[in-house]
């Protein structure tokens, strides 16, 4: 029998100093089985981040041609795409080639550093991709705020000079993320 996914709600308030945006998000994110509280709380930190009204979550680790968040205009072209991780170059091409911007939320400590050495300078050439690492005591911490009999979240986010605060009851966590590779813009 295959293992389902488990269903978090989060109250998701983000308050972007950077893009002036302020709104708050109900969101319902499945944990795939094979993925841990680190990787899901990191895509709700990647949703926050590029907050949007149109931003929505794929199906992530169930299905090799969605990133686990992407934005798309009305005409059903990729505006934005997200993945979380550390994607294979191939991957990476392919995602570079459908969307108009994409962007890598990678976690792990060594592990992503030691991938970045292996893709960084291939990467290069993708001018509409953006990479960020978070720190991995950070990535840590923010998969502390959740537990598994804490399925409902009231979270509230803070993003100032591309530093986040994530807040969850008495809980805050500062992430500052690293920017590893900058898309270029027209």
């Amino acid at each position: 029998m295959a293992l389902k996914a488990t269903i978090f709600k989060a109250d998701l308030q983000i308050s972007d100093m950077d893009r002036n945006y302020f709104h708050e998000h109900a969101l319902t994110i499945a944990r795939h089985p094979s993925e841990n509280d680190e990787r899901m709380m990191v895509r709700m930190l990647a949703f926050a981040l590029y907050a949007d009204e149109a931003l929505a979550f794929g199906k992530g680790l169930s299905a090799d041609d969605e990133p686990d968040l992407w934005r798309k205009d009305l005409t059903g072209a990729v505006e934005l795409w997200i993945d979380v991780g550390l994607p294979d170059e191939k991957r990476i091409r392919k995602a570079c080639g459908r969307a108009a911007q994409v962007v890598i939320v990678s976690y792990g400590g060594r592990g992503a550093e030691l991938w970045w050495a292996q893709v960084g300078a291939q990467l290069e050439r993708f001018r509409n991709l953006a990479v960020i690492n978070l720190p991995q005591a950070a990535s840590h911490a923010v998969a502390r705020l959740v537990t598994l009999s804490q399925r409902n979240m009231q979270l509230h986010c803070l993003i100032q000079e591309e530093h986040l605060w994530l807040t969850s009851g008495e809980e805050r966590v500062e992430i500052v993320p690293v920017r590893l590779k900058n898309a270029v813009t027209k």
